[in-house]
């Protein structure tokens, strides 16, 4: 690390890269392990409502603030058949899921999908088995969830008690395709050709749908980008967005680089970004593709190996990441990330909700807010608006992935309308306080309106049910404003959320 300790952000909300989309803070609950089954619906649970719906889960998730919810996978997306999950529960049948060795007994599907939505305020996004499903089986969940009563599958939603149709807006088409390990994978060429179809038929039932194309799996695939860019080339006129998925890790313990993720994250966009814009010019067209980062997590700790798959079991304990402090510093700066590109990041989903790789883990009587919990809650209820082009001035440290690294990890973003302004910064430093000196170079801040910190001394300390609140994000002294201009002093290994009116 560089001798000085004092940093500088300057602060111009003329600056703007991009309206913040409100999808970027959304989540991802799939049909495995504890997720569905003794997470979102535990009918044992004292706190289980009427539905079988945990009344303390859907408080913890309405407070993390989610836009829409992706569903139902994820791997098991490929083996799913939607009708398995639909109609009376004692009719529906018990299937073994193939994507995670278990016992799928379909008692929750698309309609008490769509009610749990509606009790937390979320907008569903539902995705369409490209597995082992069809583009007709595409097509008529589509109709089953958005067409008017009056034809086979809007009937039957209705004869199911469901007169009025979801109107459900966006659609994942499918799971990680490019994978080897995905039920029904394809290549490239393949999927394209599957996707632009399934696309076409299920927007001649609702031309007002959003589609999501499956991208690649990972950086690390083989075939990534050139996957993206077949695919692209030839599904873009009939899609709206392209996903891309990574989980973070820290396997070698390398907590300085780790630290640095930002820059492996910003890469990816970048390279995807420039993927569009080649796509979208080879193929002379006037539409644009976003990108939607529709699984995102830190995973490394809990993986799965041939020892710990669900074992023909109904909600086995699989991958239940226990979060620490370096972890939810990670987080930030991944959000960080996603106010910095949300000229081209429109959506995201945080992989997953609840007790797989989630931000909650519960038991039938309570649940755990994890140390990742935090920074997402804070950047999902400040920043809205418009995303700031921050400049800033930081000490270096040095990684070994990365070489030199900013201490400072900074975004921002700026409401017009209620004059809010949000600061988030990461001083990634284990051993240093930062000195900031904060510059509104435009407009001077009236008022702190909200100051929050999380922050700590060990990087792998975690939040437990014996002792929940070793890693959480507190209020804090707000610093004092004057002529356009305040100090704050963060310390190591933290994370600060600002909140000033202007």
């Amino acid at each position: 690390m560089s001798q000085s300790n004092n940093a500088k952000i300057f602060i111009d909300t003329q600056r703007a890269i991009s309206d913040i989309s409100p999808l970027l803070f959304s989540g991802f609950a799939e049909h495995m392990g504890r997720c569905i089954y003794e997470g979102i619906y535990d009918p044992a649970s004292p706190h289980a409502d009427e539905a079988g719906l945990r009344t303390d889960v859907m408080d913890a998730l309405r407070d993390l603030n989610f836009r829409a919810m992706r569903y139902p996978g994820g791997n098991f997306l490929s083996g799913y058949n939607w009708e398995d999950g639909v109609g009376p529960v004692d009719q529906r049948p018990a299937r073994r899921d193939l994507a995670w060795q278990s016992i799928e007994s379909n008692e929750f599907g698309t309609n008490e999908f769509m009610a749990f939505c509606k009790k937390i305020s979320v907008d569903p996004m539902m995705a369409v088995n490209m597995g082992t499903g069809t583009i007709q089986s595409a097509a008529n969940l589509v109709e089953y969830c958005n067409a008017p009563v009056g034809t086979k599958y809007a009937n039957l939603r209705a004869e199911h008690g469901f007169e009025d149709p979801y109107n459900v807006k966006y659609w994942c088409i499918g799971n990680e395709m490019d994978g080897p390990w995905q039920i029904g994978h394809l290549e490239a060429e393949d999927y394209g050709k599957k996707a632009r179809e399934a696309a076409k038929m299920m927007k001649w039932h609702d031309r007002d749908i959003k589609l999501v194309l499956a991208g690649s799996s990972n950086i690390n695939m083989p075939t990534f980008p050139e996957w993206d860019r077949t695919v692209l080339e030839i599904a873009w006129d009939n899609v709206d967005f392209h996903s891309m998925h990574y989980y973070a890790m820290n396997t070698e313990d390398d907590t300085p680089s780790f630290l640095a993720m930002a820059a492996e994250f910003e890469s990816f966009v970048d390279t995807l970004s420039a993927v569009l814009r080649y796509v979208k010019a080879r193929n002379r067209s006037k539409h644009d593709v976003y990108l939607s980062w529709d699984e995102w997590n830190v995973w490394y700790k809990a993986r799965l190996t041939k020892d710990v798959e669900g074992e023909w079991t109904k909600a086995p304990h699989l991958i239940e990441e226990v979060y620490n402090l370096e972890d939810a510093l990670v987080i930030a700066q991944w959000m960080n990330v996603f106010l910095r590109k949300s000229d081209v990041l429109k959506m995201a989903a945080l992989a997953q909700v609840v007790n797989v790789i989630a931000p909650i883990l519960t038991t039938t009587e309570g649940l755990l807010k994890q140390s990742i919990y935090y920074p997402f809650q804070l950047f999902s209820n400040m920043a809205s608006g418009k995303a700031l082009d921050v400049v800033v001035r930081s000490p270096m440290y040095e990684t070994k992935q990365f070489g030199d690294m900013p201490v400072l990890d900074v975004s921002a973003s700026y409401n017009e309308e209620t004059g809010n302004n949000a600061i988030f910064i990461v001083n990634r430093s284990q051993t240093d306080s930062i000195t900031i000196d904060v510059n509104w170079q435009d407009a001077s801040p009236s008022q702190v309106v909200s100051a929050h910190q999380l922050s700590g001394t060990d990087p792998k300390a975690a939040n437990s049910f014996e002792n929940p609140n070793v890693v959480v994000a507190t209020p804090i002294s707000a610093p004092d404003l004057a002529d356009g201009k305040s100090t704050l002093v963060v310390p190591p290994l933290s994370f600060t959320a600002l909140e000033v009116r202007v």
